[in-house]
């Protein structure tokens, strides 16, 4: 990395400002736990473990950390609750948007599985036009208060379902309404990618985006049929590769071929902290491979994954790296050019952004360091 790795770690309040990227945030993930509570009260869901919006959000953090990926995501049972009525869709994306801009996100891609939200009647259409009208109205908020920020969907098929492809369509579908891409999402393990090979097949026919979730509770064959089998543009978490990885006791690093093979497609690597030490995918922060993947230079992007099951944020999460592992200002600007030039966005436009917004931000923070 930069020579500004040796360095102290970066302020917490150098960092607030820091433009960033995510690529990978859930929008059931992230609400805000008084929304949780409002929306329960308002639906007349019932199943909620405390409607106190701090010990509710207490009790998120506490369930999700649980070092199982299966335990972590039945915390979603009572988010996805809450967001069955199309009332409930745009406020929790409009708030989704304000959070990220507040956070010094500008630009995002926030993912949601359509097929969660349908149990009182909305159509998948109904469900995507729901979130896009919230995020658009977001959009406007942000901009009305004076800041920017840009967000795209993706739409995720639940691997352990069977409505990959009619989810893909839907992502064809709405390609020009917002949504960027296409993702599978839920436990990896006794369900692999290629279940859902049709899907795969679908988008690249139509030149459509798409991620998978891969590499965070199941390991390097996971990741090899997300990339081989289903050709996955960017893997979602990915930290298991560092399996196929191997340092000799005199720090010598020996890459196997498929960690080679990412490293040398540029293949990105959507690398959520906090999440992976919750769900057991890494032991701390500490020992989390993004230090000796970030090293070896791999295209590593930080991002957030669950706000709401994590307690985190962008600036949370460069924080705790900052600390852990020296990472400077270089580091980070570093990172978040890496995502946005991972992003389901048009060449064009991620250079703007890139050129116009990420590049300046981070030249006049430098002074502030």
């Amino acid at each position: 990395m930069s020579s500004e790795s040796s360095r102290p770690r970066v302020p917490e309040a150098v960092l607030a400002r820091a433009p960033k990227v995510l690529l990978h945030d859930h929008l059931d993930g992230g609400l805000r736990p008084a929304t949780v509570a409002e929306l329960a009260e308002q639906t007349g869901y019932q199943a909620l473990p405390a409607s106190d919006p701090v010990e509710l959000g207490r009790w998120f953090r506490d369930a999700a950390d649980s070092g199982s990926l299966v335990s972590y995501l039945e915390t979603f049972a009572h988010t996805c609750g809450v967001m069955q009525t199309e009332e409930a869709l745009v406020r929790v994306a409009a708030e989704a948007v304000e959070d990220l801009a507040a956070d010094g996100v500008v630009y995002a891609e926030v993912r949601y599985a359509p097929e969660l939200f349908v149990e009182r009647g909305l159509s998948l259409d109904a469900v995507v036009e729901a979130v896009q009208a919230g995020f658009e109205e977001g959009e406007r908020r942000v901009a009305a208060a004076g800041g920017r920020i840009r967000v795209g969907t993706l739409l995720c098929a639940m691997r352990q379902h069977a409505r990959a492809l009619e989810i893909a369509g839907l992502a064809v579908r709405y390609r020009d309404a917002g949504v960027v891409g296409f993702d599978i999402a839920g436990p990896e393990d006794g369900f692999p990618p290629t279940r859902n090979l049709d899907a795969f097949e679908f988008l690249r026919m139509n030149n459509a985006h798409f991620t998978i979730h891969a590499g965070e509770a199941f390991g390097l064959a996971s990741i090899w049929e997300a990339i081989q089998h289903c050709g996955a543009e960017r893997l979602g978490h990915g930290v298991r590769i560092v399996d196929d990885i191997k340092t000799d006791s005199d720090g010598t690093v020996h890459l196997g071929r498929l960690a080679a093979y990412v490293r040398d497609r540029r293949i990105p690597l959507e690398i959520c902290p906090t999440s992976n030490v919750q769900t057991g995918a890494a032991r701390s922060i500490g020992e989390h491979p993004i230090g000796l993947l970030a090293r070896l230079r791999f295209r590593v992007t930080v991002n957030t994954d669950n706000r709401l099951m994590s307690g985190c944020s962008m600036t949370s999460e460069f924080a705790a790296l900052s600390e852990a592992f020296g990472f400077g200002l270089a580091d980070l600007e570093w990172f978040t050019i890496n995502a946005m030039k991972s992003a389901f966005l048009d060449f064009d436009q991620r250079l703007d952004i890139i050129n116009t917004v990420i590049k300046p931000g981070y030249a006049a923070l430098r002074s502030l360091a």
